[in-house]
């Protein structure tokens, strides 16, 4: 076999360094890139959007990782902003591209693709898409985006262009993959690589979970868990009406709720559904902080929208709520997910548009929490459909693929 050819990697993220979603689905490509023998060095791109000094620092193990932040300008009108990044990114990130003797780029989901396709007009440097989404569609299903505005009407054609021109795409659904195929993209460019879990960090712990129990007073709760935001790409009213159906149907029901959201938005939505507060925690934590809520709940909310591009998406959340061992009450349609607890278990699936079938979804999930095994079976699933394992075999592939092209 032949030896494989030293690459220089820029990974593209279209997030801050300090997100919550850079750690959690991007630290694990970085780690699993980190361990590939031919990768000599990976340039991190994040987009920093406050003011930034290294706030956060990478992990001491990324030690092939270099980190180079873009500092967005901020021109109070949102749209502006964009097109600010779109015009002096690329120049930045071609002058990196030079800089480090750059192979190729990784971006990391369908905005990040359209910078690095921008890039690869001007250098030629092949590029690759993981996280790719129709982000467009999504975006203008669940009503954060007009079908006339410049937001949806530029990504839309970006995400043309990166079918059309990407060296690969990774989309995070099986769903997806099959929809790239049938309009016409080679079926040997594209690779699921669902959004992975670090089991480790993410496993269920008796010690934290009895902690965090007694903290709160609640030892002999039954705890449900939100992790996340309200509104746009998630139910807002629609979830704080589930919530007060948990609270009906359940004997003593608690809620932890873990938002980067204002908590008096959060309080007022409580108050809206008459929640008596004192049943009910709401906190923003640190993402290493996570995993103690994870053990110290019983069962997880993902309230995701219903749509039809629903479908394709690969919510990390669910991820790592399997990997604590936590059944997942899930919108009807969402990813590979829906299909995954359809089969296997793992949730209950609800659809707010039919009658009683919140309330089922609820009594199923008492259903699986009898069951003294569940919280030992349902990491499985978590194994086997979110395993960074996903990301080392893709990136070998597109490799290989590269290497054989050149």
């Amino acid at each position: 076999m032949s030896k494989r050819v030293a690459k220089r990697i820029l990974f593209l993220c279209y997030w801050s360094l300090n997100d919550g979603l850079t750690k959690a689905t991007v630290f694990p490509r970085l780690r699993v890139l980190q361990h590939l023998s031919d990768v000599v060095e990976v340039v991190l791109i994040t987009v920093e959007r406050e003011p930034f000094a290294g706030k956060v620092a990478l992990p001491a193990e990324l030690n092939k990782v270099v980190h180079q932040p873009l500092i967005s300008k901020q021109y109070g009108i949102n749209i502006l902003t964009k097109i600010s990044d779109f015009i002096h990114f690329p120049k930045k990130l071609m002058q990196l591209v030079e800089q480090y003797n750059i192979s190729v780029i990784l971006a990391h989901g369908a905005p990040a693709g359209a910078l690095a396709y921008k890039v690869w007009q001007k250098t030629q440097t092949p590029f690759y898409v993981s996280s790719f989404e129709p982000h467009a569609d999504y975006m203008l299903e669940t009503g954060v985006w007009n079908r006339w505005g410049l937001k949806y009407l530029f990504q839309k054609r970006w995400e043309e262009l990166q079918k059309k021109w990407a060296a690969g795409l990774m989309p995070v659904a099986e769903n997806y993959k099959t929809r790239l195929v049938q309009e016409g993209v080679a079926p040997e460019k594209v690779s699921t690589v669902p959004c992975s879990v670090d089991f480790r960090s993410m496993e269920f712990s008796r010690t934290q979970r009895d902690k965090i129990r007694k903290q709160l007073g609640w030892q002999h709760a039954l705890i449900g868990i939100y992790v996340g935001k309200y509104g746009g790409l998630y139910y807002q009213e629609e979830a704080f009406r589930m919530y007060k159906k948990c609270f009906e149907l359940i004997a003593d029901f608690r809620l932890i709720i873990l938002s980067p959201q204002e908590n008096g938005e959060i309080t007022q939505l409580l108050q809206q559904q008459h929640i008596d507060l004192a049943k009910v925690v709401v906190t923003s934590v640190p993402h290493h902080e996570v995993p103690a809520y994870l053990s110290a709940a019983d069962f997880a909310f993902a309230t995701y929208k219903a749509n039809p591009a629903a479908k394709y998406l690969s919510p990390i959340k669910i991820g790592e709520y399997w990997a604590s061992g936590l059944p997942v009450l899930l919108t009807e349609g969402v990813g590979d997910d829906s299909d995954i607890i359809k089969a296997e278990g793992g949730g209950a699936l609800f659809n707010v548009q039919v009658e009683g079938s919140v309330e089922q979804a609820i009594g199923k999930i008492q259903v699986i929490l009898k069951d003294p095994q569940h919280r030992e079976q349902i990491p499985e699933l978590a194994k086997k459909y979110r395993s960074p394992e996903r990301i080392k075999e893709a990136y070998e592939y597109i490799f290989a693929r590269l290497e054989g092209e050149s």
